[in-house]
């Protein structure tokens, strides 16, 4: 993201796209801590105190991320996927069996508008991998071919999301639980989670290791370290990933309800790497070229409107966001430090 901003701004967009592309990774990384968190409560009974829970999941993903090359962090990758698929089918297999809903579908639309635009914001949170596209695709042995894996990874998530959804809210209903393993009984929440540690755990690796491949890089290009298996160079690395940890460590305690955190995640940065940049990109490689013919013109309209629903997620999810922090916050007497980690789930 950095490169393309150095490509539309020079070395103003460089430092503003980079800047804002770690911050992003480091708030997911944040958020997988949180999870973590969740799902040693639910685990456990919520035998003790979240901020141990989510100081474990600190340590486990700091360890995972240590690899420097996205080669090895891709097996983990396999690993994730098969591990999200399973917890997922259990836990459809258990809505749709316990029927904790009763079966209802509850359409009635929102009074406040915080609750509601917080619901978009978590949706818009799921399809945010777009951060990451560029580092994968500079890692890849064939480049050219990447559009083949990104058609393959869209067709794949958005019927996974649709599918999970419809089946999981259709049965849930209003007691749909965030995240959603937490939808069913306590044994099947217990087992759902279990299966997804991995992907808890390496789905925010990935994201750590392409916020610290991105420093690591930007540091060492054009030295001998970018390549050198030597203990200063791990040592490096290694510093890096930790104080990468760190800040998310401390961002998953300041915001410790799963919604909440996703919601401010979408609003500042998923809202422009998902949506506003994509239409910016598409407008800066073919400025001049508008209105060239009817398929132009029209690409022109959509990017446009792409770009405004960017800036529209950005200024209505940090409303509602704040809103939701704020209330959350209040409701709690502001003390968030050893309480049941169930509240996230609400």
């Amino acid at each position: 993201m950095a490169d393309a901003g150095y490509v539309m701004a020079g070395r103003w967009g460089r430092e503003i796209f980079g800047a804002a592309q770690i911050l992003f990774l480091v708030f997911v990384m944040g958020s997988h801590i949180l999870t973590f968190s969740i799902m040693l409560n639910v685990l456990t009974g919520h035998g003790t105190c979240s901020i141990v829970f989510g100081f474990v999941g600190f340590i486990v993903c700091l360890i995972c991320t240590l690899p420097r090359t996205l080669k090895r962090v891709s097996y983990m990758a396999i690993v994730s996927f098969i591990s999200i698929i399973a917890a997922v089918v259990i836990t459809m297999v258990g809505v749709g069996a316990e029927r904790p809903g009763n079966g209802k579908v509850d359409v009635t639309v929102q009074s406040n508008l915080y609750k509601g635009f917080v619901a978009v914001t978590n949706i818009i949170f799921a399809y945010a991998g777009h951060v990451a596209f560029f580092s994968f695709i500079s890692e890849l042995k064939d480049p050219v071919q990447y559009p083949k894996a990104l058609f393959l990874l869209q067709g794949v998530d958005t019927s996974m999301y649709l599918i999970v959804a419809v089946v999981t809210y259709r049965y849930a209903g209003a007691s749909v639980a965030s995240p959603a393993l937490g939808s069913t009984s306590p044994l099947l929440q217990k087992i759902a989670y279990g299966i997804a540690i991995p992907t808890i755990v390496i789905a925010g690796v990935i994201n750590g290791h392409v916020a610290a491949k991105y420093i690591y890089v930007r540091l060492f290009r054009g030295t001998d370290r970018m390549g050198k298996n030597s203990w200063s160079s791990f040592g490096l690395w290694a510093l890096m990933v930790l104080t990468l940890w760190i800040i998310a460590w401390i961002i998953a305690e300041a915001i410790p309800v799963f919604n909440d955190l996703l919601s401010l995640i979408s609003a500042l940065f998923a809202s422009w790497f998902t949506y506003g940049l994509s239409g910016v990109f598409w407008l800066y490689l073919n400025y001049g070229r508008y209105r060239e013919n009817r398929r132009k013109l029209f690409l022109t309209g959509l990017n446009t409107l792409i770009f405004c629903i960017g800036a529209t997620i950005c200024g209505l999810g940090l409303y509602a966001s704040g809103t939701a922090i704020h209330k959350d916050s209040s409701n709690s007497n502001g003390s968030f430090s050893c309480a049941d980690n169930s509240k996230s789930s609400a």
